[in-house]
């Protein structure tokens, strides 16, 4: 089972970027899926989580109203669109995946178990 993060790269402050997660190796289209980031000399942080069929999602404080999670089950892909990016936003970026199918969705990094490389995103001041 592999997760392919992609999308990061270096912004201005204000700017958007997209994330993409792709999974291959088995379905996740009836799995929540997840965001989490972690900058330098910080813990991992909760961004965003999406229920399986993609009907609710959740945000971290630090990014509602800004960043928006989607994703395409016939794509087996998870979305992150970032809008009104802010330099403090700057950090490797994760997407993850529940093993468990029809579960509720997922708000800590211990609920998940499948976990994607990462994709740096970089906000300039």
């Amino acid at each position: 089972v592999q997760l392919q993060a992609s999308g990061g790269g270096l912004v201005q402050t204000g700017g958007s970027l997209r994330l993409s997660c792709v999974a291959s190796g088995r379905t996740f289209s009836n799995s929540a899926m997840g965001w989490f980031r972690q900058a330098p000399g910080k813990e991992r942080e909760f961004v965003a989580a999406i229920s399986w069929g993609g009907s609710y999602t959740k945000y971290g404080d630090s990014v509602k109203g800004r960043f928006t999670i989607s994703r395409d089950n016939a794509e087996n892909t998870v979305y992150l669109q970032m809008s009104s990016l802010k330099p403090e936003d700057t950090a490797l970026y994760y997407c993850a995946g529940d093993r468990t199918m029809y579960g509720g969705i997922k708000l800590r990094d211990d609920q998940y178990d499948y976990w994607g490389q990462g994709t740096l995103v970089t906000v300039s001041s």
